[in-house]
């Protein structure tokens, strides 16, 4: 294995279990010394569900839990509203596409009720400034989690 890839896989394990270790909080809860760049674990209860990154974290969490993010914001809130309707697999044709989805009353409903729940779930969060160590973080803390609500997937 490469010696660089080697040292960014093994400085993880310390960044997970600070993640964690965090007491959750609220969204509504968020301290004010939140760090800028790093990744963020939603939880309810003790099921871990989605872990994602960002370079503003603070921006990042309100653009998932803010009743006005839309389909491109909210993007946790439109894939549970996905699952929430059986509707999964993502289309890039007019029909069923995302802004098709959201014309659809019951997919509206689902959307704006997830967002809701979002805001209610527990959240953690570790600072990570480089971004090829926050990347690799990331999926670490999905793979070893087995976030369902994470996919790496490509278009």
């Amino acid at each position: 294995m490469d010696e660089r890839f080697r040292e960014l896989a093994e400085s993880l394990a310390p960044k997970f279990e600070r993640l964690l270790a965090q007491v959750p909080v609220k969204y509504q809860a968020l301290p004010r010394n939140l760090p800028q760049r790093g990744i963020y674990l939603f939880s309810e209860g003790p099921a871990h569900l989605y872990v994602g990154r960002s370079n503003n974290l603070r921006q990042r969490l309100r653009d998932h839990c803010s009743l006005s993010g839309d389909h491109f914001t909210a993007t946790f809130a439109f894939l549970l509203a996905r699952h929430q309707t059986g509707q999964i697999r993502a289309t890039y044709k007019p029909v069923n596409s995302r802004a098709a989805l959201l014309q659809q009353p019951a997919f509206r409903e689902a959307f704006e009720h997830t967002k809701r729940r979002i805001a209610q779930m527990d959240i953690r969060y570790v600072e990570e400034d480089d971004p090829i160590r926050q990347a690799l973080l990331e999926i670490h803390v999905a793979v070893v989690l087995r976030t369902p609500y994470n996919d790496f997937s490509t278009h």
